[in-house]
């Protein structure tokens, strides 16, 4: 929804965006990432999206935690 400005699930074009906020977030170690979320407001889908700003963080943080290694990812 974020790139296509359309609901995968029902195909609307009705979207909301909650943008970053306080309660828009995850912990990623002692800090947190902002996530930026899509809702349809025709079938109620939604879809989160953590802020680029977090991206390196969240990457290193759970990449460690996933694989054992500094900033590796599992795929």
């Amino acid at each position: 929804m974020k790139k296509a400005s359309r609901c995968p699930k029902c195909g609307a074009t009705d979207i909301a965006v909650v943008p970053p906020g306080r309660y828009n977030s995850f912990p990623v170690g002692f800090h947190s990432a902002k996530l930026e979320r899509y809702i349809c407001l025709f079938c109620g889908f939604t879809e989160e999206w953590v802020d680029e700003n977090a991206m390196e963080r969240v990457r290193q943080y759970y990449g460690e935690l996933s694989s054992g290694g500094a900033g590796e990812t599992k795929s």
